[in-house]
């Protein structure tokens, strides 16, 4: 079973920036695929930014030169170094892992809120 524990989201002032982490409990997070998804009230949710196990990167057009994910294998953690935040950025940021075997696991979410 893999239990994955979001922290770091809070009220951030827009421009600001927040650092997001998450850390994964399990043997598999080496070898799976891990990101950041949001959602905002009444829309989907929608992958922000993952990673693969040997280090490539995915990011939502949105985000691409704002956002940088980041992982350690080691800790079986992964990071969202979000900068420039804008207001349109508030949502619950869900931690996000699938396996090799395409099983997915999800964290419980962190709210991030961008307003003045």
């Amino acid at each position: 079973q893999v239990q994955l524990v979001e922290s770091g989201g809070g009220l951030v002032q827009p421009g600001g920036s927040l650092r997001l982490s998450c850390v994964a409990s399990g043997s598999i997070f080496s070898l799976s695929v891990v990101g950041w998804y949001r959602q905002a009230p009444q829309t989907a949710r929608e992958l922000v930014a993952r990673t693969s196990h040997f280090g490539g990167t995915n990011y939502a057009d949105s985000v691409k030169g704002r956002f940088t994910i980041s992982r350690d294998n080691a800790k079986k953690a992964v990071y969202l170094q979000m900068t420039s935040l804008k207001p349109e950025d508030t949502a619950v940021y869900y931690c996000s892992l699938l396996t090799s075997l395409g099983r997915d696991y999800w964290g419980q979410g962190t709210q991030v809120t961008v307003s003045s």
